[in-house]
């Protein structure tokens, strides 16, 4: 009497989903959405990853080299001298991105003589340790306007930079954002960009 036949059984309990099982479904399902939101929105928004073209910013930033941008940098403020912006030539949208060092910021004066270059009269020593050899349109003074900006690459020798007739002041408006993290490349690892 009360034997159990032994055997196959097909008869399975139903498993409940539990309130707290739900919960925590919903909450990674959530988690997942906001981080890739967040990214999507930094990168669009205030981020950019651009290459270093040429080698106008060794040795700090070599040809190839990736950086990151910040975008939203200068909407809250302006570019100041020493920062290493990012920019577009004359604002063409056809161009690759340019990356120099902002030497003259607006109401100030450059000139260079004698391969040195002057910023209000007195003798720039940040990060220029040659003597420049080509000029350019800075071989007169030039007074820059209210949204105007003069920059060089840090290798002033092999540049195309606002000596060039064909750039000149970098306008506000052209200007992307401010480089601020370059990733490895054979000599150094990821870094900020000084």
């Amino acid at each position: 009497m009360g034997r159990r036949r032994k055997g196959l059984s097909f008869y399975h309990k139903k498993k409940k989903i539990s309130a707290v099982l739900i919960r925590e479904i919903f909450s990674w399902i959530t988690g997942i959405f906001l981080a890739v939101f967040l990214a999507f929105a930094l990168t669009y928004f205030v981020g950019l990853r651009t290459n270093v073209i040429g080698v106008s910013m060794e040795p700090g930033l070599t040809n190839g080299q990736g950086i990151l941008v910040n975008r939203f940098a200068y909407r809250l403020a302006s570019p100041k001298e020493g920062d290493v912006i990012v920019f577009l030539p004359n604002g063409n949208q056809n161009a690759y991105y340019y990356v120099k060092r902002v030497v003259a910021v607006p109401g100030q004066t450059v000139w260079i003589d004698n391969g040195i270059l002057y910023v209000d009269g007195k003798p720039y020593a940040e990060e220029i340790t040659d003597l420049i050899v080509s000029a350019g349109i800075a071989e007169n003074e030039i007074k820059l306007e209210s949204d105007e900006y003069f920059v060089m690459g840090d290798n002033v020798n092999s540049s195309e930079d606002s000596r060039s007739a064909n750039i000149g002041p970098v306008h506000k408006s052209t200007i992307i954002g401010r480089a601020w993290l370059h990733f490895g490349n054979a000599n150094d690892g990821w870094g900020f960009v000084k």
